[in-house]
């Protein structure tokens, strides 16, 4: 009698999901997803689209944290980089959209390599301090550059020659609707290569460097090469996620990208789970819909309680803070080993181990 899942082929055990209900509930994840905008609303579909652009960026972050251990601060001002590109090719050389995404996701790679050569002498703590500087070098040098303090006004993304806020077909469209396919058109690919990129050597030098760098470097992986390609494969995602948002918000501004975003990013791939491409997907579903449920929730109660409306933002930033200590007590690795841990009681059930 078997117990448990046996594979007879090298194709079978290789296989991204390996078994039939890994792969239904891909499928049913791609139905919803394909489903999704013609049944939301507009406030919905915003809300979508800012959950997968954070997915996007977590993705990113994750690789260079959670996978690789290389603690970054540096996440809002990676972003600013690929925004702005995105924002200037399209704005002043007159780049079509399309065209200014790969440009920007290779521009802020190539930043991200530079500021990750000190991470072959720094490590931990000293490591967070230097990509902290390089967070207020990038936010320096925007504000001292031509552009300033000034918000940067992208043109409105054209299809055929027709705007997206004006495309539609039928009740569908408008940019929050186009745009919706493009981000989770991206999204797919960013997972898929994430998912793929730990299977493969490179991946596993950098498990190996999270792990223990020592040994990893007796074991003959070069460590200064597989940081650096680790800090410029994060932040080449992270500039994607940053030229999607200046397309998608048509308005770039150095506050967006501040100390602030670095920190927004780092909770999510901490209650996601850190080293998990997963559940940077989960965290950034859990941080974008929080804090817009505690706003609604303060709406809703305005009527009856007077002034809960002032009290929201001070509200979000201590449930903010709350969320990330007790997971960082009862869950360290966050919502993905929750979810792990339901799939394995059905699993297991009626047995407990």
């Amino acid at each position: 009698m078997e117990s448990g899942i046996f594979h007879t082929t090298y194709e079978s055990d290789m296989a991204l999901r390996r078994t039939p209900i890994m792969r239904w509930r891909i499928i049913l994840a791609v139905a919803f997803t394909v489903i999704f905008p013609f049944i939301g609303n507009s406030y919905t579909l915003t809300l979508a689209d800012q959950i997968g652009i954070a997915a996007i960026g977590a993705i990113g972050l994750n690789i260079l944290t959670g996978f690789t251990g290389q603690i970054s601060l540096g996440q809002g001002g990676f972003m600013a980089i690929g925004a702005y590109t995105a924002g200037v090719l399209t704005t002043m050389v007159g780049m079509p959209w399309w065209l200014t995404i790969p440009i920007a996701c290779v521009v802020t790679a190539l930043v991200g390599a530079f500021f990750g050569i000190p991470s072959l002498r720094l490590k931990g703590l000293y490591l967070a301090i230097a990509t902290l500087a390089a967070q207020q070098i990038i936010q320096w040098a925007i504000v001292r550059s031509p552009l300033g303090t000034d918000a940067l006004v992208v043109p409105p993304i054209k299809v055929f020659g027709q705007s997206l806020n004006r495309l539609r077909i039928g009740s569908f469209g408008g940019i929050d609707f186009w745009f919706y396919w493009v981000i989770y058109f991206f999204l797919a690919l960013t997972i898929l290569f994430a998912v793929n990129l730990f299977r493969t050597k490179i991946g596993r030098a950098f498990i190996a460097i999270r792990d223990q760098d020592i040994a990893a470097e007796v074991m003959g992986v070069n460590l200064f090469r597989y940081k650096l390609m680790s800090f410029a494969t994060s932040s080449f995602i992270v500039g994607l996620s940053g030229a999607l948002l200046a397309q998608y918000r048509g308005i770039v501004n150095y506050e967006r990208f501040t100390i602030d975003a670095s920190i927004f990013y780092l909770a999510v791939i901490i209650i996601g789970g850190l080293g998990s491409v997963s559940g940077s997907v989960y965290g950034a579903i859990f941080m974008v819909l929080l804090p817009a449920t505690l706003s609604n929730l303060g709406q809703s109660l305005s009527g009856s309680v007077p002034g809960l409306a002032r009290l929201i933002p001070f509200v979000q930033q201590a449930v903010f803070g709350i969320t990330i200590i007790l997971f960082l007590i009862l869950e360290p690795e966050g919502l993905a080993k929750i979810w792990r841990d339901i799939k394995d009681y059905f699993r297991l059930w009626p047995f407990s181990y």
